[in-house]
């Protein structure tokens, strides 16, 4: 398997700028990411070392409705934005949609992608997607511009984030989900975890260094209530930070309220910015004090 992290999470903003304001507010260092030509969408991009945060918001109407390319993206942005899709780097991507056909699953053709950015330079990738059989908020991503290129040159965020630690994705049946999502990955079934911060049954698809998790609440909190405010989707993205401290003290500073602290399954202090001041997006930190 080719599958080696979670390349990226994508979150829908209404606004490009507001939403750029919100994530500085919650101590990420967001750059202008640029616009995606004959797609109608821009965006703007967080680095962690390895991965990162986009925020991607409709630029123009017109032109992102000749090709609908991020599908549920408008509905979305009208219930005011929130996670739209968790993207998953591969190194072979030709070769994984061939085992995933393989596999019986829906997958179309390896196409290529780009965006310039502001100061005109053009990044490029390759990027596959899951047909309308396999429905999930995944895509498969193989990046052509070098990481080295891409990341800024000093890039690090105030709250001392450095990496994803998992994404989540609300799901209305665990066991259902867990089979669709082995058969895509083409992973062995996880066992099953008890989420003691987001009062949720987990099964945790390990990619890397980052966790894809399925979640269904087994109580009332944050999956419980995203999965009743939007129905089955991503909601909550967890980052490791090198001070949960440091962290704390960025976000009180700019006018966040001080986030509920939670004690995770793996015994570490965990804390949750509600979705109200993220974009619609349960935004985790966890690390040392």
């Amino acid at each position: 398997m080719s599958f080696t992290r979670i390349d990226h999470v994508m979150i829908a903003v209404p606004e490009l700028d507001r939403g750029v304001d919100t994530y500085a507010r919650l101590g990420f260092s967001v750059q202008p990411g640029g616009e995606h030509p004959g797609v109608g969408t821009h965006n703007a991009i967080a680095f962690n070392e390895e991965d990162y945060l986009e925020l991607i918001a409709i630029r123009d109407r017109d032109e992102y409705a000749r090709t609908n390319r991020l599908r549920g993206l408008v509905e979305l942005l009208e219930r005011g934005g929130g996670l739209c899709y968790l993207i998953v780097q591969s190194d072979d991507l030709a070769a994984d949609v061939a085992a995933m056909r393989g596999r019986g699953v829906d997958v179309g053709n390896v196409a290529e992608g780009n965006r310039r950015t502001p100061s005109g330079r053009e990044r490029r990738w390759k990027v596959a997607r899951l047909g309308p059989r396999n429905p999930l908020p995944v895509f498969f991503i193989q990046h052509i511009t070098p990481l080295a290129e891409r990341r800024p040159s000093g890039a690090g965020h105030p709250n001392g984030v450095y990496r994803t630690e998992r994404a989540y994705i609300a799901v209305s049946d665990l066991a259902a989900a867990v089979d669709a999502y082995s058969r895509v990955l083409g992973m062995a079934k996880p066992p099953l975890e008890r989420g003691t911060v987001i009062m949720a049954e987990m099964a945790v698809f390990q990619l890397g260094a980052s966790g894809l998790t399925l979640a269904h609440p087994y109580a009332p909190g944050a999956c419980a209530d995203a999965l009743s405010r939007r129905g089955p989707g991503p909601f909550q993205v967890l980052y490791r930070t090198k001070s949960m401290d440091a962290a704390a003290r960025w976000l009180s500073g700019h006018g966040v309220p001080p986030p509920a602290r939670g004690t995770r399954n793996t015994g570490e202090q965990a804390m949750l910015v509600p979705p109200e001041h993220a974009c619609g997006v349960y935004i985790g930190f966890v690390g040392p004090p």
